[in-house]
């Protein structure tokens, strides 16, 4: 994995995961943004974990790029950055197992991230979530609009 710049030709993604309970219903949400233009991407699941919402934000930004890219990702969770840029070749040497010999959570979204990285030029970078970091707060809101779907609709008391 090499390091993206910050060049004209390199595409932005802010990516996020929210859940309400965990596990509960999840969402994510991506911003990609290069030159003067912006797409954005959303959905959810009904009963997922932060962390899966996390990941799913990222292959998803990943899978929206037509061609080999450089893009430089943010991220408000160190799970996935440290997970991607630090912890992922040792979970691969040891047969997708933790330093504790445990089985790695989520190993289904660790590997699809990890051969999508395999066509991308990618620098990872961490962003201190609900900060007011306009790209982090706009992903965080797709994130929380791709889950709302999949939340139970409140009762309403009569009156």
């Amino acid at each position: 994995m090499t390091s993206a710049g910050g060049g004209r030709d390199t595409i932005t993604a802010y990516v996020d995961g929210a859940c309400s309970g965990n596990p509960g219903p999840g969402g994510w949400g991506v911003l990609l943004a290069w030159g003067e233009h912006e797409r954005t991407l959303q959905g959810g699941a009904s009963e997922t974990t932060n962390n899966r919402m996390e990941l799913t934000a990222a292959i998803r930004a990943l899978e929206a790029l037509n061609r080999p890219s450089r893009i430089a990702i943010y991220t408000d969770s160190t799970y996935l950055k440290d997970g991607i840029t630090k912890w992922i070749h040792r979970w691969r040497a040891n047969g997708w197992r933790t330093a504790e010999r445990k089985p790695v959570k989520n190993t289904d979204l660790w590997q699809a991230l990890a051969d999508l990285l395999a066509r991308h030029d990618v620098a990872w970078h961490w962003v201190r979530g609900h900060a007011g970091h306009d790209g982090n707060e706009r992903a965080d809101a797709l994130a929380r609009a791709g889950m709302a779907p999949f939340r139970p609709a409140k009762s309403r008391s009569a009156g």
